[in-house]
């Protein structure tokens, strides 16, 4: 018995071919291994019967015992052997097992005629293993198609082909002899299962399992915040309410129409307030107070929770010294604080000094510090200021001291903190503690950096100082906050509660990184990127928008915004970034908040902090790249419990991203807001001369440039 074994050619690799050509040599060494077995069983039953007597069964026609039955055995068991190895050797002229029994029917004494009936039966059959042998190649060619399928395909595929081929082997036997018929697809069975194993390992299907997310482990402070109600007008607190508030402060309140705190301010000027209870030479009890960190939504009163207690706690100051320091990240943001605390420092004798680099330095410095016969002296009480124009005074203003700082206000702090590489709150905190070594005129009420609490550190006395960080996208990264060196912080942390049906309330969004204005509605509208402008056309000519504050990416973007919208007509529209004079951005926001702007497009400069009255919605022309970006640009509106609605223009090829980024910071209720395509076609032809008219004003502008 042979097989014909036919080497493989395709795409597959060598280790498949040599690891199905190993199988298939075993398989055959087992077989022939076998039929040898046998055919010598078959011999040693067929001698005893062929030395019977005369007349016995084992007679053949011309007297031979044995010759008839045991004959047509040995041919039948030849025949399935010559048909393997055929398959094995191709073309090769006889096989070993047939020469051995060829010389054994000579041995017998067979006579020329049944040899050559043999010969005849032989080529027949040789004719019949051709044509199988040819049908095993084409089988063999369609299973090679098959291979680049999984295994578990594969497996199926070898075991029907195992199938046919013991098929194939009974209907040949079928014609030799019915007994061999009946024993051979046993054997391919027993072969079958005796098979040896494959090297490859066939694995099972993949098990979708669910994977459970990995929770950070944050410090106490951070994960168990003091919790502040978000709904403002729910949650209103009477500014009477609110104990230990100086009654000069109180009567400023009323006369400034406020009657009634936020729910943050409500929480953080009685915090501020306790930690400088005993006066703002040191902490409550004599111990260092906790600095304070506050997370609260844009437009949530952020500015008067620390206006306020500051400016109390330093109501009783008998001389000047910069006591206060509040840094923030933009000119505007900057104008806007500094506003504020010189309307509740107005009568007091409390002085607040502005320094972001809209005056010269000199002015500044004669603004900050004075210099007199005893040496210089500081007129400054409260200074607001940006941190690279900070720095300039700290290093280069002489007699300009932060030796006796007692609240450093950081607001917008997750802006200051991923600017560290500017050094700016190194350099404050430096500057507030001098070393041991250098030398002081009173050494008794000199400030070093506070370390371990021991009997020595508690016999020398030390103005505190504390840190308040305010933001609404404050992060919650223990790294980076380790960078402002933090003393027992407290959190305080807005979050949405509802009413039950019992009276009681059970608070939401508690897991959600960012919190947003109350009454926001958000919508992002899919589009491409030459329908944008015809969308922000539509919505103000079409949808009537008004108040709108229009955001871009970049102040190029903006001014050729401003100037196709201005090109194309019945929009008042202005630009604010930072290609305008501080003078001139003073006066556009002015307009806007008038009324007499519609549409003012600007960069992220107006989106940090400022406080932009009566913008009714914000347009988001350039989708933000991150999630806080978002957060400060659609808190421009809906501030102080009032409504608004944000829209964002997002790009088809980025919705996918702009929604798994909003899902990922616990934003849900934004909704999709389609503008079809017959709306704009009424604006697509003046909107082509716009275009027109947008490329000679840019080439105008260029060549002046140049010129």
């Amino acid at each position: 018995m042979a097989l014909f074994c036919i080497r493989r050619y395709g795409a597959e690799d060598e280790r498949e071919e040599e690891e199905e050509e190993d199988r298939a040599r075993v398989l055959l060494e087992r077989l022939q291994q076998q039929a040898r077995a046998r055919q010598l069983k078959k011999q040693r039953e067929a001698q005893p019967e062929g030395r019977e007597g005369p007349g016995g069964e084992g007679l053949s026609p011309g007297g031979e015992p044995g010759e008839g039955k045991g004959k047509r055995k040995r041919d039948s068991e030849e025949q399935p052997n010559a048909h393997r190895q055929k398959l094995k050797t191709k073309q090769q002229p006889r096989s070993s097992s047939e020469e051995r029994a060829g010389t054994e029917e000579a041995a017998d004494g067979s006579s020329p005629t049944k040899k050559k009936a043999n010969r005849r039966k032989s080529k027949v059959q040789r004719e019949r293993t051709e044509a199988d042998s040819e049908e095993y190649i084409k089988q063999q060619e369609n299973k090679n198609n098959f291979k680049n399928k999984s295994n578990k395909r594969k497996k199926t595929d070898e075991e029907a082909q195992g199938d046919e081929t013991g098929k194939k082997e009974s209907s040949e036997k079928a014609e030799g002899n019915q007994t061999t018929k009946e024993e051979l697809p046993l054997v391919a069975s027993r072969e079958e299962a005796n098979c040896p194993p494959s090297s490859m390992m066939i694995l099972g299907d993949y098990e979708e399992k669910p994977v459970q997310k990995v929770q950070p482990f944050l410090p106490q402070w951070l994960a168990q915040p003091k919790r502040v109600q978000k709904r403002i007008k729910d949650n209103l607190c009477p500014v009477r309410d609110v104990p230990g508030i100086h009654p000069r402060l109180l009567k400023k309140l009323q006369m400034n129409g406020i009657e009634s705190f936020f729910p943050v301010q409500a929480e953080v000027i009685p915090a501020i307030l306790q930690s400088a209870s005993n006066g703002y030479l040191m902490g409550r009890g004599g111990y260092r107070p906790k600095d304070i960190c506050v997370s609260a939504p844009t437009g949530s009163g952020k500015t008067l929770s620390f206006v306020i207690p500051i400016v109390q706690v330093l109501l009783d100051r008998v001389v000047c010294h910069v006591r206060a320091l509040v840094v923030l990240p933009t000119k505007e943001l900057a104008q806007q604080v500094s506003k504020v605390f010189n309307v509740y420092t107005d009568g007091t004798g409390l002085k607040v000094v502005l320094i972001t680099g809209q005056k010269s330095f000199a002015k500044e410095q004669e603004m900050l510090v004075q210099k007199k016969v005893t040496g210089y002296c500081s007129l400054a009480d409260i200074v607001v200021a940006t941190p690279g124009r900070l720095t300039d005074h700290i290093n280069q203003t002489p007699g300009f001291s932060l030796t006796q700082l007692r609240f450093l206000i950081v607001d917008e702090a997750d802006r200051m903190i991923d600017d560290m590489h500017q050094n700016c709150l190194n350099q404050i905190v430096k500057a507030a503690f001098r070393g041991e070594n250098d030398s002081g005129s009173n050494m008794l009420f000199q400030r070093t950096k506070p370390g371990p609490v021991t009997a020595a550190s508690s016999c020398s006395p030390q103005i505190p100082l504390q840190k308040l960080l305010f933001s609404a996208t404050l992060t919650q990264d223990p790294e980076k906050l380790q960078q402002l060196d933090l003393f027992q912080p407290r959190l305080f942390s807005s979050v949405y509660s509802e009413k039950n049906g019992d009276g009681t309330e059970t608070e939401q969004d508690t897991n959600n990184k960012y919190t947003l204005p109350e009454g926001l509605s958000q919508y992002y509208v899919p589009c491409d990127l030459n329908s944008k402008p015809l969308l922000l056309l539509y919505f103000m000519l079409k949808m009537e928008f008004t108040r709108v504050l229009c955001f871009t990416n970049s102040r190029e973007a903006s001014h050729r915004l401003f100037l196709l919208v201005q090109a194309f007509g019945g929009v008042t529209v202005a630009e604010f970034s930072s290609r305008l004079a501080p003078n001139e951005r003073k006066r556009t926001m002015k307009e806007f908040e008038q009324g007499k702007i519609q549409l003012l497009i600007s960069t992220d400069a107006t989106a940090r902090g400022i406080d932009v009255k009566r913008v009714n919605y914000v347009i988001n022309y350039d989708a933000p790249q991150f999630i806080r970006t978002y957060i400060h640009r659609v808190g421009r509106t809906a501030r102080a419990g009032e409504t608004g609605v944000a829209f964002s223009l997002v790009l088809r090829i980025q919705e996918r991203r702009f929604l798994q980024m909003l899902r990922d910071a616990g934003i849900q209720d934004i909704k999709k807001h389609p503008v079809k395509g017959n709306s704009l076609k009424p604006l697509v032809q003046q909107y082509e001369g716009a275009l027109c008219k947008l490329e000679k004003t840019v080439k105008n502008e260029r060549a002046q440039r140049r010129a």
